[in-house]
């Protein structure tokens, strides 16, 4: 209950970012929900996945670097991210703004056992593989980053530059 009301003060303070998820808790005031839904509109939409233009494989590795770092995209195209983390730690990737990313990543500082499951990330276990498939609509450069507690400070990060 204390990691409920945490989260809602936090987002009445309007730190909300576009990676917040909180599992099975309840997501807040329909207000939070819209502004949710802005963050993930200012970059694009999930993917439709017999939409896709193109598969860009990302490598996530326990030296905290994604590989390719950055990418580019058209603007409109739909792009597959299959996420192959070669590391020990569970890994993930998450798209959004670098404001976002760093009030998120804070907030898991604080909370790592938070769990977050939105359109716009795919956590990948150790050794395993996953996917991300997300349609860019709007031209501009765009941020990723994984949140797990200490992997965006250790330079987790990359760009996706939509022309």
């Amino acid at each position: 209950m204390k990691k409920l009301a945490m989260i809602t003060a936090l987002i009445s303070l309007g730190l909300t970012s576009t990676a917040f998820a909180h599992g099975d808790e309840e997501h807040g005031s329909k207000d939070a929900m819209e502004h949710h839904e802005d963050h993930a509109a200012a970059i694009g939409k999930p993917g439709d996945a017999g939409k896709v233009n193109r598969t860009v494989e990302i490598t996530m590795s326990d030296t905290m670097r994604f590989s390719p770092s950055s990418i580019a995209a058209k603007r409109g195209e739909t792009i597959r991210f299959v996420l192959r983390n070669t590391g020990k730690i569970k890994h993930e990737m998450v798209l959004g703004s670098i404001k976002e990313l760093k009030e998120h990543a804070a907030m898991m500082q604080k909370m790592p056992e938070m769990e977050h499951a939105d359109a716009n990330m795919a956590s990948v276990e150790a050794g395993k593989t996953g996917e991300l498939i997300w349609q860019f609509t709007k031209s501009g450069k765009f941020d990723f980053a994984c949140l797990q507690p200490g992997h965006f400070e250790a330079g987790m990060k990359g760009k996706v530059v939509v022309k």
